[in-house]
């Protein structure tokens, strides 16, 4: 599109000078681009290991930890050869387009139930996210000039959209996936990726348009689908809704100023696209190579993502190359651009390990929840007075526990009698029974998913603005401290879960508090880690490099999904064998949590005192004195 000329490229480094509120107009448009992209990833995630072992697969714990190991670990596996590929041939903004398009396809195929389109599925989801991820990134890092002191404060309010989208994904994916159907969950997905997509392909003129109606409609949706539930579901719901509606008035006003130039993201030789791939291939363009190829690439990781343990020893080999490649940049780097890529070498491990251990919300925290957290708000119970009565109870995860015919209520019955359209049943009442909920509200499991997303909203900004207030005045905590910071909390976050899962009731059940204490933590640690680590990348990473150094990062993140599959198969407590899931009660499976989250507490803690001895060597190395 054609744009200011002040906005034009200036020298060797552009960047954008028309600003709204401090920051480049275009961030706001980036920010909703990517905010709907989150928002058909996170819709997918909320309900992946609850689809695979509730919905037609049938799968056990440990199978389903190792399909959405393997899917996890893949996409952020494939932004290394996405970055690659951008920085040599089609550019960031090419690449982003074209991951767009694939993820929407995968979404849409997801809503089909049949095993080979799932796995399809989940492979066009990857390889989408390896061109879409690390290329957005890149393009919000180019709109600012070198060494600017707002680029952590734009990382943040970037990674605040990311996390607005990971919000509606469960309240409104999550919810309708649950409550009327997985496929409609995944068609909800499926919008959200192409409303995403065309913001970032259309004129600031129609963008501005699109952004703003679509956060009213969205908003006002998560508001009416919510008026008849208890505040504490419908206040989440019109938190994220007006939250959302204020983003889209602000990114009206930005891209009213100026839209995003037309030199951000730009191929590296845009002729060469046109050109031949090869002397030998003189009939195939190198664009139409690239574009073939990422659809061809999907049976392969299809395949990979069914027959999981395949995927480990793919990404061992990428691990080997990457590493390899930026070993081998080090060696004809200079003497500051060395050291500054071994402070990303030696933080990305540590932030391998963060989100190894944070990526259990989606596995084993997000099974816990389903199992073994009370997520009923009654409005009635049963009393001393109804004592041998034979009286009508709602089917809800309020009976697990409780003991039936001599048996003990599990969500595996609880899941039975949903699919058998069953709403309430008859119940003898015993004296054990006193307190049960017989009325109530339930919140759906995977909507707690939306706690961790609607925190970072809620004290994005609070840490934005506590950076730019220390960085003023000259005290702001270096890049490898922030980490340090960010890993302890993630450390007591799992420390609350292990004195929960200790201290059950008798039913082995444990309180909503004590789960969202826990993500309260760990999203205070995230925002000290993740959008710090967003921007290092764009500051230390040479700039002939920084796409693949970005796709490395993000290669780093899918061996934590990787690992955090395997540590979350140490929770597995369905019978072992092929089948459906059968499940103990929660008492038993509540201490088979607590074995997991214990260890996992210490090693965080343990790991960010490691950090906090290795930040005073690390600030030397990043030379962020120099440009």
């Amino acid at each position: 599109m054609a744009i200011p000329a002040s906005s034009a490229p200036q020298g060797d480094a552009p960047y954008q000078k028309e600003s709204f509120g401090g920051h480049p107009t275009s961030l706001y448009m980036l920010f909703f681009a990517e905010m709907w992209e989150r928002f058909s990833y996170y819709g997918m995630r909320a309900l992946l290991v609850l689809y695979i072992i509730k919905g037609f697969l049938q799968k056990n714990d440990a199978e389903a930890y190792a399909i959405y190991g393997a899917y996890t670990a893949l996409v952020y596996a494939t932004p290394f050869i996405g970055g690659m590929i951008a920085d040599r041939l089609i550019g960031a903004r090419r690449s982003v387009i074209l991951g767009g398009l694939l993820m929407a396809l995968g979404h849409l195929i997801m809503t089909i139930e049949s095993e080979t389109p799932f796995y399809y599925a989940l492979a066009f989801l990857i390889v989408g996210n390896g061109f879409f991820k690390p290329n957005i990134s890149t393009i919000v890092g180019s709109l600012y000039p070198a060494n600017s002191p707002q680029r952590d404060a734009g990382f943040t309010i970037f990674y605040i959209g990311i996390n607005l989208g990971a919000a509606m994904a469960p309240l409104l994916c999550g919810y309708v996936g649950e409550t009327y159907g997985w496929h409609y969950g995944f068609g909800l997905a499926t919008i959200g990726m192409l409303v995403g997509l065309a913001v970032f392909m259309v004129p600031a003129s129609i963008g501005r348009f699109l952004i703003l109606s679509t956060a009213l409609a969205c908003g006002g949706a998560m508001i009416y689908l919510n008026l008849d539930q208890v505040i504490y579901t419908l206040g989440p719901n019109a938190l994220v809704a007006l939250c959302l509606m204020i983003a889209g008035v602000f990114a009206y006003l930005a891209m009213g100023i100026a839209g995003l130039p037309s030199w951000a993201g730009e191929a590296p030789s845009p002729k060469r696209l046109t050109q031949a791939v090869s002397p030998k291939l003189p009939w195939l363009p190198t664009n139409i190579a690239v574009y073939a190829g990422a659809f061809l690439s999907t049976p392969l990781i299809a395949l990979l993502v069914q027959q999981n343990t395949l995927a480990g020893a793919t990404l061992t080999t990428l691990g080997v190359i990457g590493l390899g490649y930026l070993i081998f940049e080090m060696t004809r780097s200079t003497k500051i651009e060395r050291e500054r890529l071994q402070v990303v070498l030696v933080l990305m491990f540590f932030s391998m390990l963060f989100w190894a251990f944070f990526e259990q919300a989606g596995s084993s925290v997000n099974l816990f929840t389903d199992r073994n957290v009370d997520r009923i708000f009654a409005e009635q119970v049963v009393g001393p007075d109804d004592v041998g009565k034979d009286i009508t109870v709602e089917v809800s995860q309020g009976l697990t526990g409780y003991v039936l015919n001599e048996q003990v209520i599990t969500m595996t019955q609880v899941d039975q009698w949903r699919a058998e359209k069953k709403s309430q049943i008859t119940w003898k009442v015993a004296e054990s029974h006193i307190g049960m909920p017989i009325k109530g509200s339930e919140v759906a499991t995977s909507q707690f998913q939306a706690a961790n997303p609607i925190f970072i909203i809620f004290f994005g900004l609070l840490f934005s603005a506590l950076w730019g207030y220390l960085g003023r005045r000259k005290i702001e905590p270096s890049t490898p401290a922030k980490f340090g910071l960010g890993i302890l909390q993630l450390g007591l976050g799992f420390a609350v879960l292990w004195w929960a899962a200790t201290n059950t009731d008798a039913r082995g059940m444990v309180s909503m508090n004590a789960l969202l204490l826990s993500y309260l933590l760990i999203t205070t640690g995230e925002l000290c880690l993740s959008p710090v680590g967003l921007s290092m990348i764009t500051k230390l990473a040479p700039k002939r490099i920084v796409s693949m150094v970005m796709g490395a990062w993000f290669l780093a993140t899918a061996f934590s999904n990787y690992l955090s599959a395997l540590i979350a198969m140490l929770t597995g407590v369905s019978h072992e064998g092929d089948g459906p899931a059968v499940l103990p009660a929660p008492k038993e499976t509540a201490q088979a949590y607590a074995d997991v989250f214990g260890p996992i507490a210490f090693a965080a803690c343990a790991s960010a005192l490691i950090v906090f001895a290795l930040t005073p060597l690390l600030n030397r190395w990043m030379h962020e004195d120099q440009p």
